[in-house]
């Protein structure tokens, strides 16, 4: 009877197609983007009292993670006591109000409801399985430092759940899941789902800010702000770009550094021709004379035309290249900028970069990059001058507070226009640098 009784209320009715779809799919780690009043929690329960009924290892461990504790037990607690009221009534699950943990008679299972908003209450668990729902409104940590190593030695599942709400954990783990072996992500908007009426689906069309709708119906993850300076449909239709050799091959070829400031900041070198860039190279942890060979390193495997490095944090790597024989230009990212327009060096190379992106340029197909391009939203001053939002800010909004330091080394690349020099050019400098480098000041010293 028990049996019979789970296998009813997860297989039961009440399922839609694409909630049958989700719960077929093999997959360790699985990104759902939804659309609001889909029914992801209704699956997100069932999918737990599954693997609740079925595991029969030692003490079964399952957990449904909202952003907040009360927001969780508001959604998910009384619907999982009334999914399990059958089982219930015979004696196969038992529910623990204070703890709100409900417990599987047949393998010892439990399940529990908890919040993020408190994620160091969530250490110290072994989960078997766990569903993450609203994961745009969580801290990264809450996953990398807690959730993630929770499933490791049971080798358990988890699924993500939510609607896109800009650059954040979700959007990063949906797009990331695309490239990562055993996770997968599925998308379904308002015209997916059968979840809602066709003349309510009309009447919110209606009634909705464009964007909104996009956002929040539809499910689209570029569905930007007007203040938002590039967006996730440009870029994603940048990195997807196949370019020949004969579109970008006479343009100038350029190297952007951008130093490593402090904390979890990287040092990242970006080479740049035209239209094409190539995988941006990330150093973390390199004092100034190890960047300063890696640079060189660059410049004499690529001969490129020019390199900018930041001066805020490279006049070491800067100095040191130049006693090397190099030729460097330092870019200060607050210094005048070239068009007026800008209020200052940053803000126009973004802006210049942003415009590449859209006018054919690709971007490496690399997620960090991606969602540090997304990220930035710009202003007008008082003075009416184009201003991006600052680095700082910036940082507040990136998953786990990163810093967009592929994305500055590539709008570095953008400093000054740059032309290809010729084959005579190019091997001229090469040798005049050789020669200096060559020079020994204590060789006429006796």
């Amino acid at each position: 009877m028990l049996t019979a009784e789970a296998e009813k209320v997860t297989f039961g009715p009440g399922l839609r197609q694409w909630q049958r779809e989700c719960s077929r799919i093999d997959a360790r780690f699985l990104v759902l983007a939804l659309h609001r009043r889909a029914g992801k929690t209704e699956l997100a329960l069932r999918r737990l009292i599954a693997g609740s009924i079925r595991n029969r290892r030692e003490l079964p461990q399952y957990a449904y993670v909202a952003p907040m504790l009360k927001q969780a037990k508001i959604i998910a607690w009384a619907r999982l006591k009334q999914l399990l009221s059958g089982m219930y009534s015979y004696g196969g699950c038992e529910f623990n109000e204070s703890e709100l943990v409900a417990k599987i008679a047949m393998t010892g299972a439990l399940i529990r409801i908890v919040g993020a908003d408190n994620p160091d209450a969530l250490r110290g668990w072994g989960l078997d399985g766990v569903v993450l729902d609203e994961v745009a409104q969580m801290k990264t940590e809450v996953w990398d430092d807690i959730i993630r190593p929770a499933l490791a030695d049971r080798g358990g599942w988890a699924w993500f759940l939510g609607t896109p709400k800009g650059i954040n954990l979700f959007s990063e783990l949906f797009y990331k899941a695309r490239d990562l072996p055993r996770w997968e992500s599925r998308l379904y908007t308002c015209y997916d789902t059968d979840a809602l009426p066709a003349e309510e689906i009309e009447l919110m069309r209606m009634g909705m800010s464009e964007t909104a709708f996009a956002r929040e119906m539809l499910c689209d993850f570029s569905a930007s702000g007007d203040d938002q300076l590039l967006s996730l449909a440009d870029i994603e239709a940048s990195a997807r770009r196949i370019l020949k050799s004969d579109d970008y091959q006479h343009a100038g070829l350029v190297l952007g550094v951008d130093p490593a400031r402090f904390g979890n900041d990287r040092s990242v070198i970006v080479r740049r021709q035209g239209l094409m860039m190539w995988e941006p190279i990330i150093i973390r942890q390199a004092d100034n004379m190890e960047l300063a060979s890696r640079v060189a390193g660059q410049i004499d495997q690529h001969q490129p035309d020019a390199v900018f490095i930041d001066a805020g944090a490279g006049s070491g790597v800067i100095d040191r290249l130049r006693q090397l024989g190099y030729g460097p230009v330092e870019v200060n990212f607050g210094g005048r900028p070239n068009d007026a327009r800008y209020f200052n060096k940053r803000s126009e190379m973004w802006h210049e970069m942003a415009e590449w992106v859209r006018s054919g340029g690709r971007v490496h197909n690399f997620t960090d990059l991606k969602l540090e391009l997304a990220t930035p939203t710009y202003k007008f001053d008082q003075q009416n001058k184009i201003q991006l939002e600052s680095k700082d800010d910036i940082k507040k909004r990136m998953p786990g507070n990163a810093s967009p330091d592929c994305a500055d080394a590539l709008a570095l690349t953008f400093a000054h226009s740059v032309q290809r020099r010729s084959a005579h050019e190019l091997l001229m400098q090469k040798n005049h640098r050789n020669q200096r480098l060559n020079y020994d000041p204590l060789a006429n010293l006796s």
